[in-house]
C-alpha cells in the first residue's frame, strides 16, 4: 500500500509524533513522499491513501494540495476539536494491520470550484479558481464597515445581503465557520451548501439551505472585500468582479472508519453526550 504522509510541521507535537511512529508505519506501507511544510503538489504523486497529522487545517491543507485528484485520507487528530479527523494517534497502526484497509468503505463529500473574474470593457480576466472543502466567504476590509453582497441563483438575482461578511458552506464546513454565524450543522454527505449571513442587518436574512447543483454567484458593491477560501485570503474583489462558486467534478474521499459516526463525532466535539436517565 503506497502512501503519501501529510500535516503541520509548525504544530507542536506533530512531526515529534511522526518520527515515533514512522518505523511501525514503514512495516505495513510504502511511504511514497513526505511533506509537512504544505508546499507539495500532489497532483502528479501515485498513491493509494493519504494520511494526515494534525487538526482540521491540515486536512483543508491536504485536500488543497491534491486539488483535483483526491485519493482517499485517513486524518489523525492531533489538533482541539477535529471535526475531519477520525484517527487518534494510537489507533493508527492497529488501522494499518488491517489487511482490507483499502477495500473499506470511502465516502466522498462535496467540493466546490470556486471562479472569481473580473469583466473590464470587452474582456473577461480570472483573478482566482480553487477548490473549496469547507466554505467560500465574502468578507469586508480595512476601512471596517458594513458589506452589501449580491446574490445570484443561476442567474436570477435573490436578494442583495448588507451585513459584515457572508459564508457558502459545504456540509464539511458547516461545522465551521457557518456554525459559528449561527447556521445550521449539516450531515456531511448531503450534496447542498448554505448561506450565512455575518451580522445582517436586516433581520429577516436567515440561512439558507439550496442544492449544490446549482450555480452561486456573489458581486460585492463595496470598493474593499475580499473573498476567503477555506480560512486563506485568495484575492481582493471589487463591483466590477463575479465570485461564481458550483459543484466540482471531484470528490473529498474520506476513509470511513467503523462506528465513528458524524453523529457519535457531535456527541463527543460539542458535548452531545445528554445527561444521565434516572429511573
Amino acid at each position: 500500500m503506497r502512501v503519501i504522509l501529510l500535516g503541520s510541521g509548525e504544530r507542536h507535537g506533530v512531526l515529534t509524533a511522526v518520527e515515533q511512529l514512522r518505523p511501525e508505519i514503514d512495516k505495513y506501507c510504502e511511504v511514497v513522499l513526505s511533506d509537512f511544510s504544505g508546499e507539495r503538489d500532489l497532483t502528479d504523486v501515485d498513491a493509494d491513501i493519504v494520511i494526515t497529522f494534525g487538526g482540521d487545517g491540515s486536512v483543508l491543507r491536504a485536500a488543497h494540495q491534491m486539488g483535483m485528484r483526491q485519493r482517499p485520507m485517513l486524518t489523525v487528530n492531533m489538533g482541539t476539536l477535529g471535526f475531519l479527523s477520525n484517527v487518534r494517534s494510537g489507533e493508527l497502526i492497529s488501522i494499518l494491520q488491517q489487511p482490507d484497509l483499502l477495500s473499506w468503505q470511502v465516502t466522498g463529500h462535496l467540493l466546490l470550484r470556486c471562479r472569481v473574474y473580473r469583466k473590464s470593457g470587452g474582456s473577461v480576466t480570472t483573478l482566482a479558481d480553487s477548490i473549496c472543502l469547507n466554505e467560500v466567504m465574502i468578507q469586508g476590509g480595512t476601512p471596517f464597515k458594513m458589506n452589501h453582497i449580491d446574490l445570484l441563483i443561476d442567474g436570477e438575482q435573490i436578494t442583495t445581503y448588507s451585513c459584515d461578511g457572508l459564508i457558502l458552506s459545504t456540509p464539511v464546513g458547516s461545522t465551521a465557520h457557518n456554525l459559528s454565524a449561527g447556521g445550521p450543522i449539516l450531515r456531511k454527505d448531503l450534496s447542498v451548501v448554505v448561506l450565512s449571513p455575518i451580522s445582517a442587518h436586516t433581520l429577516s436574512h436567515r440561512p439558507v439551505v439550496d442544492s449544490a447543483e446549482r450555480i452561486f454567484e456573489l458581486k460585492t458593491r463595496d470598493p474593499f472585500a475580499y473573498v476567503v477560501i477555506d480560512g486563506t485570503v485568495v484575492t481582493q474583489i471589487i463591483p466590477e468582479d463575479t465570485v461564481s462558486i458550483q459543484k466540482a467534478n471531484e470528490t473529498f474521499k474520506l476513509i470511513t472508519i467503523p462506528n465513528c459516526t458524524d453523529y457519535k463525532k457531535l456527541q463527543e466535539k460539542l458535548g452531545w453526550s445528554g445527561s444521565a436517565v434516572v429511573k
